[in-house]
């Protein structure tokens, strides 16, 4: 059944409805019972595949390198390319289209037609905290939002007890700047939140209230669900000055060097196989000894590095907040990236004042594609593209009652829809056909409760990607992956997960049936499809 074909069939006949497959999962939950875990997420901004120190970086990263330590890391996540797309698979367990999230949001004041690409989550999705609490969850976010501006479609109109945090994309970590106001909106709960005073840093902030929830929360009545999504390290760079000094100096030997150390300790760390080679260079970014401002560059990064620090910090007092209020050990804890390395370069807006350095309350600017190449270490392209560069993310998963220590990274294929689907499985709900009258798509994701408890579980037999023209399928160790105004490419990644030897040609037949069934998987998704998209063989623009 395609989409067209689902969303014309009468919610009324469908027969299961939420009320009457939550009760169970509810009388449970009320008691207490281990089996259903308390669930904190969070999400980083932007942050790059090697931008944490279990994934080879430099930056300071204690306390998510702790989660590893005590429980799974995961080598081959993925998520959906960028900030939007991702956060509606995450919350909703199904492909962003299905959600009406195929791409970036809408304006609250304008209107667009319904549909995968319409801006804001849609009424045939179901978020993860509307499921969590038939089963008697407590619900509580904080941080960034940014799957739908208008006010009908906040954190608190989609599941979610209280909320803290940025209704919009990315902004000044110090403000919301008066050129900004018109786009960048902070709420608490259901009102408009307007930062201030030389104290506000909003990495801080996002940490502070979800210390607050986690505090005045009673996990004596009921399980929690904790979703902390920082802006971290998503452009403009600010961070605080005493984070920034123990990274001042460090970037100094540049861009290249970065890269052939963290791909050296991803080798160590067996993050990386081998066999597989460190991408070149982006054909787009210098050789670091060609640089004549390279103390600008190196500050840049350097306060990259300090936002991530920051955020480490931040959850750091997440964790111990857990262990005081005696909730850590039955609380699963899952951190990944919403995409790639960021590429993008701010030299077109007018916030950066004249004079300000990277860091300082005054400045906008990025880190640009010379430093997202190294964060994507070994991989190749950003955030946009549905190469590796632009969708593997860092997951890590932590829970003491239940999951099992891995001393060695997992390989096995995981999705961010992947988390809706663990999330009910530990809770002990059962996905409905309707919600509120509406029908809901069948959940795409599945659970990963089984690789956390030490088990193996029957994986997606192939996942599909489209962002702005940027398309992907994976089948097995194989992906077909075509950039936007390109032409397809065929990588095995058992042997070549950095995609650098094409087979499209070599390996044809395998090719066009791999086209064959993401044409099919695009169909049935609304998924607008590229012209160059259409024919395997075509040649780039």
């Amino acid at each position: 059944m395609n989409r067209r074909e689902f969303l014309t069939k009468s919610a009324g006949t469908l027969a299961v409805t939420l009320t009457g497959v939550s009760t169970t999962a509810r009388s449970h939950a009320a008691t207490g019972d281990d089996r259903h875990p308390n669930i904190l997420i969070i999400m980083a901004d932007d942050l790059g595949y090697s931008d944490i120190g279990r994934y080879g970086s430099e930056i300071a990263t204690p306390n998510l390198d702790s989660l590893a330590r005590d429980g799974c890391t995961f080598t081959h996540a993925y998520n959906a390319a960028r900030c939007c797309p991702s956060r509606a698979a995450l919350l909703t367990g199904l492909h962003p289209h299905q959600a009406g999230m195929g791409a970036m949001t809408s304006p609250p004041d304008r209107v667009v037609p319904e549909g995968p690409y319409q801006g804001y989550l849609n009424r045939n999705c179901m978020t993860l905290a509307e499921a969590l609490k038939t089963a008697g969850y407590r619900t509580y976010m904080s941080g960034k939002w940014h799957v739908g501006a208008a006010r009908e479609n906040w954190p608190r109109q989609r599941g979610f007890d209280r909320y803290f945090g940025l209704i919009s994309g990315a902004s000044s970590y110090w403000e919301i700047l008066p050129e900004e106001r018109d786009v960048r909106t902070m709420a608490l709960d259901d009102d408009v939140y307007v930062p201030s005073g030389d104290t506000f840093y909003m990495t801080d902030a996002f940490t502070d209230h979800a210390v607050q929830f986690l505090k005045e929360h009673d996990t004596s009545t009921s399980p929690f669900l904790l979703y902390l999504a920082y802006t971290a390290p998503h452009w403009p760079l600010h961070a605080w000055e005493q984070d920034i000094a123990k990274y001042r100096d460090r970037y100094l030997s540049g861009w290249d060097a970065l890269r052939e150390e963290r791909y050296k300790r991803q080798l160590d760390l067996g993050i990386i196989a081998p066999k597989w080679k460190l991408s070149p260079r982006d054909e787009q970014v210098p050789a670091w000894g060609s640089v004549t401002n390279k103390e600008d560059w190196a500050l840049r990064m350097a306060v990259y590095a300090a936002m991530i620090d920051r955020m480490d910090q931040g959850i750091g007092r997440v964790l111990q907040t857990l262990l005081e209020t005696g909730a850590e050990d039955n609380t699963l804890v899952l951190f990944l990236s919403d995409n790639g390395g960021c590429h993008e370069d701010l030299n077109k807006k007018t916030f950066n004042k004249p004079g300000s350095k990277p860091g300082e309350r005054g400045s906008y600017v990025a880190y640009e594609r010379p430093w997202a190449n190294a964060s994507n270490t070994p991989f190749r392209m950003f955030k946009h593209w549905v190469h590796e560069g632009g969708i593997a993310t860092p997951m890590l998963a932590r829970w003491p009652a239940g999951s099992a220590k891995r001393t060695q990274p997992l390989s096995d294929v995981v999705h961010i829809t992947d988390i809706m689907a663990t999330c009910l499985d530990l809770a002990g709900v059962e996905y409905p056909k309707t919600y509120n009258g509406n029908a809901l798509h069948p959940l795409v994701g599945k659970s990963v409760a089984p690789l956390l408890r030490g088990k193996s579980r029957e994986g997606h037999a192939r996942l599909c990607w489209e962002h702005q023209g940027n398309c992907a399928i994976r089948e097995g160790d194989w992906k077909l992956v075509i950039p936007a105004r390109g032409a397809w490419e065929l990588y095995n990644l058992a042997d070549d997960r950095t995609e650098l030897t094409n087979l499209v040609e070599k390996d044809a037949k395998r090719a066009a049936r791999m086209h064959t069934a993401w044409m099919q998987w695009a169909d049935e998704n609304g998924v607008k499809i590229p012209d160059e998209a259409r024919n395997l063989s075509s040649a780039p623009a």
